[in-house]
């Protein structure tokens, strides 16, 4: 093994050492505000102090708080705050699922650099769970943080003109959840399945599961459609719809003459199976509630956006702002309750304009489609151009009207490249946080492009430092740099450099 001088561990290379420092990660892991970042999300991960507990002896100064008895929390230590930010910036950047990102975290020095490790350590960084974790601890406002790092990163490195971030292109799209398709038949035979277990969790005996009728009824249903037999496949749906009433009823009479817990506890379940065989008898909402579309997954609403390939999405609508010149993402935001588009531009302007304070400017005029018209009113300090006002708009405004398409092929890579064509966290907490680091995995590979482009090195600052440095010991030694005679060099020790 080869000695390296310039290492602490004599058996060891740094990192430094073994990549192309000219690599676009590198130059940007030299480049991002990591101290911001942990700065702005440590106070998330501060340990909770624990409250005593009252113990009924009194003493002479009354009632004492005695902690009471725990087993120790002492573990390992913590992985290091710039590591899981880097792992959540790489998953979306080069679309990694949590298992992937550290299998691959571990093989790739590149990867370990830009996390600031100074040593390529061939191991797991931590256990993919720990990012699960992790991300709800972020919360919204934490991964929101890293989307505006992107932006400032991209506004201090002169990639993007401060004035270009004043126009903004808005639309919506549809972020899928990663749930089967929601059949009649298939929402059915899950309720059979989900009330058996239950009452078995429970010790609540059933006189008849209906397993093999159902799972039968299940296969017929499905033949008989892609037959187009609909009246068959109505019948079997039927059925069905009368075994998971008949669950649900023998349940309902076995839990009355137990306790109330036990009640509590089967509430959610029995209502689920309700809904899904009171939706199933009729196609529109029962009672005004929403249709149920996944057991698991009951904020997933069925959203028309008007595709002739895929005339509904399954998922939660999700808008998404871009500058009009340059295509950096500056906002992404979820919305439960498939709204109207045009509801959903105030709270897309605030957003943006709150992750690029840093940059000191704001959102002034914003490119939509025709799902926008009719909000003006609403959104006083942005000027809103779309097609619907062709006629009164300038010369200019109609040139970059053309623009606004641009954010139909970004939304495209946010789906295909950076994990927003399906969403696998949990809850309306996960689809909010899926897409803002989708939004930010898009930046990240955004910033490694416009680095290559524009030629930034990872010596130009150091390069700056060595020549400032210089300046001023001329200063000091009394003569300027002009007057140096022509052909001669600075030396080594002039420069400050051992």
């Amino acid at each position: 093994m080869a000695y390296c001088p310039a290492t602490e561990d004599f058996f060891r290379l740094r990192l430094d050492q073994m990549i192309d420092l000219r690599h676009p990660l590198a130059v940007l892991a030299s480049r991002m505000p990591w101290q911001e970042i942990e700065a702005a999300v440590a106070h998330r991960f501060a340990r909770k102090a624990r409250a005593g507990t009252a113990l009924p002896e009194l003493d002479l100064f009354g009632q004492t708080l005695v902690r009471t008895p725990r087993p120790s929390n002492a573990g390992r230590p913590r992985v290091p705050l710039r590591i899981m930010v880097s792992l959540l910036y790489l998953k979306h950047a080069f679309n990694e699922s949590d298992e992937g990102v550290v299998e691959r975290w571990a093989e790739t020095p590149t990867w370990q650099y830009f996390s600031g490790q100074a040593y390529f350590e061939h191991r797991l960084p931590c256990d993919a769970t720990t990012l699960v974790k992790f991300r709800q601890l972020l919360g919204e406002e934490g991964v929101e943080e890293l989307l505006a790092q992107t932006i400032n990163v991209a506004a201090a490195l002169k990639l993007i003109e401060r004035k270009d971030l004043r126009c903004v292109a808005v639309d919506s799209t549809v972020q899928e959840k990663a749930i089967a398709h929601p059949t009649d038949s298939r929402l059915l035979e899950t309720a059979r399945t989900k009330l058996v277990q239950a009452a078995k969790d429970l010790g609540i005996k059933l006189k008849q599961t209906f397993q093999r009728e159902g799972q039968a009824l299940a296969r017929q249903a499905g033949r008989y459609a892609h037959a187009r037999q609909f009246k068959r496949m109505r019948r079997a749906i039927a059925r069905q719809r009368t075994i998971v009433a008949r669950l649900a009823r023998e349940i309902e009479r076995k839990v009355a003459h137990t306790g109330q817990a036990l009640w509590q506890s089967l509430r959610e379940v029995l209502d689920k199976a309700r809904r899904i065989v009171a939706q199933s008898a009729q196609r529109g909402r029962v009672d005004g509630e929403p249709k149920l579309y996944s057991w698991h997954a009951p904020e997933v609403e069925c959203i028309n956006k008007g595709k002739a390939r895929r005339p509904y999405e399954f998922g939660v609508k999700v808008g998404v702002a871009s500058t009009l010149e340059g295509n950096l993402i500056v906002g992404a935001r979820a919305f439960h309750g498939n709204p109207y588009d045009g509801h959903t531009l105030a709270e897309q302007i605030e957003q943006a304009t709150i992750l690029m304070q840093d940059t000191g400017v704001k959102p002034e005029t914003a490119f939509v489609d025709l799902g926008y018209r009719g909000v003006d009113a609403d959104n006083p300090e942005v000027c809103l151009v779309h097609r619907g006002k062709m006629r009164r708009l300038s010369a200019k405004a109609r040139r970059q009207l053309k623009r606004r398409q641009a954010i139909e092929p970004i939304i495209g890579h946010l789906k295909q490249d950076h994990r927003m064509g399906r969403c696998h966290l949990k809850g309306e907490m996960g689809d909010r946080l899926h897409a803002v680091l989708c939004a930010a995995g898009y930046n990240i590979r955004w910033l490694l492009r416009m680095i290559v482009k524009k030629g930034i090195t990872f010596l130009a600052q150091l390069l700056l430092r060595l020549r400032m440095a210089w300046a001023l010991r001329a200063v000091g030694a009394g003569w300027s740099p002009r007057s140096r005679p022509m052909g001669t060099q600075p030396s080594s020790i002039q420069l400050g450099v051992a």
